[in-house]
């Protein structure tokens, strides 16, 4: 399954009806995507076993999640109904949802498939209208969100009711609590003022400004009924108060309150506090907030991550493409031997051009600066081995 190809959806359709993977009972779906990471908005693995032939895209693993999570609670409340009957459902509840009609535009006007239209909004779900610099740290905070769609599809499915007020509110909330506890830290640095301007500028549903002076006591905390709701907010403020594995005084009176507010065991708060800070520890290379302060350094890091999975992925065409250029092969296999000459090195560059020309998929290297990407090419060339070109038709 190959979540960048269109198709994606009614591949994972027929992967499940052939039961290479199943959807999560509630009990058990809030715990691993917690773990994947996708609460936190940086998802590190899917939630699913899927495709063992593709490097998955920190993009398309969040894809992944977010369907199965859309998927789970759709299978957990309707029984015995079809996956055609799941996409449509979806897709009427996005519908619903789109108060920012920028935001799904197309969705007045699609003639496609309804599959289609579903893998057009789950891709710009995931989005940020940022520039690509801003984007690899908005994305962080805009992720964390999704786990919202969520709960509105569940509110959705239950209530048999419009779901944008239920989605409004939770999101006013989340926002707030995760601001609250932002501006409880005794001492805040760039990353925490960071941090505040994200939250307040990637609300889907709300208008949340950091000016807004609210109290811990003034929030509707008994909207949060369901225990994964509570959860929820609760690794979200975890996350917002992370400095390197302890709570200041403050930070630790905030969320030892608000965890007896929503009425949860003490312990809870702990394991929020102690879990965001084992997964960021881990996976903290991966998370583009917290390379801010070299974002161009990121940036490229990122760049190379993409450009690898599209080699890997292309590489039967692009082996075919590179072997028919006798020139380019020569050339290629005297580099790993010798530094080529300037007008050699042109000559390669020029025919690797070529060639990505006739790849849509390597459109990224034809782009201004692409072919500073162009080592990256050469280093994965001696690795090429035939592979499907799409598995999504498979």
């Amino acid at each position: 399954m190959n979540p960048s190809a269109a198709g994606w959806i009614i591949k994972y359709g027929r992967d499940l009806d052939a039961g290479k993977f199943q959807v999560l009972p509630p009990d058990q779906l809030y715990s691993i995507l917690l773990r994947s990471g996708f609460i936190y908005g940086t998802s590190v693995t899917t939630v699913v076993d899927s495709s063992p032939t593709l490097s998955y895209s920190e993009e398309e693993i969040t894809k992944i999640n977010l369907f199965t999570a859309l998927a789970s609670i759709y299978y957990d409340t309707i029984e015995n109904s079809s996956f055609q009957n799941f996409i449509d459902t979806l897709n009427e509840f996005y519908e619903l949802i789109n108060v920012r009609k920028s935001t799904f535009s197309f969705l007045k006007n699609w003639s496609g498939k309804p599959s289609e239209k579903l893998e057009s909004i789950i891709h710009n779900r995931i989005q940020t209208t940022e520039s690509p610099l801003k984007k690899n740290f908005s994305h962080l905070v805009t992720n964390a969100l999704l786990f919202i769609d969520v709960l509105a599809f569940d509110h959705f499915l239950m209530n048999e009711e419009h779901p944008i007020q239920f989605a409004s509110d939770l999101e006013n909330l989340v926002s707030k609590t995760v601001l609250l506890a932002l501006e409880s830290k005794m001492q805040k640095n760039h990353s925490d003022e960071l941090l505040i301007y994200l939250f307040a500028n990637s609300v889907r549903y709300t208008t949340t400004s950091s000016n807004q002076k609210v109290l811990l006591k003034d929030l509707n905390l008994n909207l949060l009924q369901e225990t994964f709701e509570k959860q929820y907010i609760l690794d979200l403020v975890s996350l917002a108060l992370w400095t390197d594995t302890y709570l200041d005084p403050r930070e630790d009176a905030f969320v030892t309150t608000l965890g007896k507010k929503l009425q949860v065991p003490h312990t809870w708060v702990k394991e929020c506090v102690a879990h965001v800070d084992q997964f960021i520890t881990k996976h903290k290379n991966q998370i583009a907030y917290f390379n801010y302060s070299n974002p161009a350094h990121h940036f490229y890091k990122h760049s190379l991550r993409t450009v690898r999975i599209l080699i890997l992925r292309n590489k039967k065409r692009l082996l075919t493409e590179i072997t028919e250029s006798k020139d380019l092969v020569i050339l290629l296999k005297q580099s790993t031997l010798r530094d080529l000459s300037e007008e050699e090195r042109k000559k390669v560059r020029q025919q690797l051009l070529d060639i990505c020309k006739s790849i849509p998929s390597f459109a990224i290297f034809i782009m201004p600066g692409g072919s500073l990407l162009l080592p990256v090419l050469i280093k994965f060339i001696p690795k090429l081995l035939p592979s499907a070109f799409n598995e999504n038709t498979h």
